[in-house]
């Protein structure tokens, strides 16, 4: 997948983009981040890439010019989409990124800055993308969460893939639900006890447990996500072939 980000801030990028998974992921080309910034393409001495609203008001609008010379500056992959980092578009979530990891190969990002961008470059947006209902002071951050949410399901960012099906918001059985608890070594640590089941080396019993976390967190933090008359009395069945046999 090709990633065209383009921002005023190409300096924020540097060392989230060669951090952890995500940076190793781009080592081994199993996605590209092509940096453009619109003052380069500002043609006046001083560089401008803001101005003034019409009709008057606070703060500064980015131009259109700098921003639409940049982005056509860019190739055009046959699946590509546009995107304008903005509160005011779609909320990012998992499903989200599934669909532009899997139907996407080129995402071209625009992170605006001060009151936004000239409404006239909508025209080259084909999607607006918001990280939730409140104001950054620009894009980019909203842009670096998608591309971390977008690149780490393209094949061969995680090395397990099985890791993938079992998070939060994956959809099991028809439900989105949040993930189960997770422990490690040591089995207690300062009074606190791994939970008996994930002990036992009962694969049914220890799947059964996690469902029924996974559907008590959801209902307990995000009651939005269940189904009406899901109760944590009633957690979806499941299936296993590691079932020890008692």
């Amino acid at each position: 997948m090709r990633i065209d980000l383009v921002t005023l801030f190409p300096d924020f990028f540097t060392t989230p983009l060669e951090s952890g998974l995500l940076g190793k992921a781009l080592e081994k080309n199993i996605a590209t981040v092509n940096l453009v910034n619109p003052r380069d393409f500002a043609t006046d001495k001083h560089r401008k890439v803001d101005d003034e609203p019409y009709g008057g008001g606070v703060g500064m609008v980015m131009k259109p010019e700098p921003i639409f010379a940049a982005v056509e500056s860019l190739p055009v992959l046959a699946r590509r989409e546009v995107i304008y980092l903005t509160p005011q578009g779609e909320r990012m979530n998992q499903s989200l990124f599934k669909e532009l990891a899997n139907n996407y190969d080129q995402l071209v990002l625009i992170c605006g800055h001060y009151e936004g961008v000239d409404e006239r470059v909508m025209n080259l947006v084909t999607r607006e993308i918001s990280l939730g209902d409140f104001v950054l002071t620009g894009g980019e951050i909203p842009a670096l969460a998608l591309i971390n949410g977008v690149v780490r399901l393209l094949p061969g960012t995680v090395g397990k893939v099985a890791s993938l099906m079992a998070e939060s918001f994956e959809v099991v059985n028809g439900l989105g639900l949040l993930d189960y608890p997770h422990y490690t070594r040591p089995p207690e640590f300062r009074g606190w006890k791994v939970p008996d089941v994930l002990l036992s080396g009962n694969h049914g019993a220890i799947a059964q447990w996690r469902s029924q976390q996974q559907l008590e967190r959801t209902q307990q933090r995000r009651p939005d996500l269940l189904s009406p008359g899901m109760t944590n009395t009633n957690p979806p069945k499941v299936s296993t072939q590691n079932d020890d046999p008692t």
